[in-house]
C-alpha cells in the first residue's frame, strides 16, 4: 500500500474499471466462468483478465474452484468480502444514472432493487448474492 488512507486501501484493490466490471458481473449477470467474462461487451483483453482475476483472489474476494459440471472450467465466487462492495457498485450505479447520458436501458438489472428502496434492495440482493455464491 501507498499509503495508510483507507480510500487508497480500496482503490489498490478495485480502483481499476476492468475490476469493478468483474465484480459487477458476477454479482448482476450471472457470469461464473473465465469465458463467460471475456463475453462483456467492454472487450477485456485475456491477460489483463487473469491478472485482474489473480489479484480479486489474492484478496479473498473471489474464490476459484473446479466446477462441477465442467470438470476442465474453473468456476469464480464472490466471498462474503466481495458480496460486501455491493454498496459501493450500487453507489457507482445510481450517480450514473443521475448524470450518464445514453446508459443501457437494461441498468436497471445493477440499479433497479436499490433504486425503487434502497436499503431492502440492498439486503435482498445480497441474500441472493449469498445464495448463489456462498452455499
Amino acid at each position: 500500500m501507498r499509503s495508510d488512507c483507507p480510500l487508497n486501501y480500496g482503490l489498490e484493490i478495485f480502483g481499476d474499471k476492468w475490476t469493478l466490471l468483474i465484480i459487477r458481473d458476477l454479482m448482476f449477470f450471472g457470469k461464473r466462468y473465465y469465458s463467460e467474462f471475456l463475453e462483456s461487451a467492454e472487450g477485456i483483453s485475456t491477460n489483463i483478465l487473469a491478472d485482474r482475476l489473480n489479484t480479486l483472489e489474492q484478496q479473498k474476494i473471489i474464490t476459484k474452484k473446479k466446477s462441477k459440471l465442467h470438470k476442465q472450467k474453473v468456476i469464480y465466487s464472490l466471498t462474503q468480502k466481495g458480496i460486501d462492495l455491493l454498496p459501493v457498485i450500487v453507489a457507482i450505479g445510481l450517480w450514473s444514472d443521475e448524470y450518464a447520458d445514453n446508459l443501457n436501458p437494461h441498468r436497471d438489472i445493477v440499479i433497479g432493487e436499490a433504486k425503487r428502496n434502497y436499503t431492502q434492495g440492498i439486503k435482498s440482493v445480497k441474500l441472493r448474492l449469498q445464495k448463489m455464491h456462498l452455499e
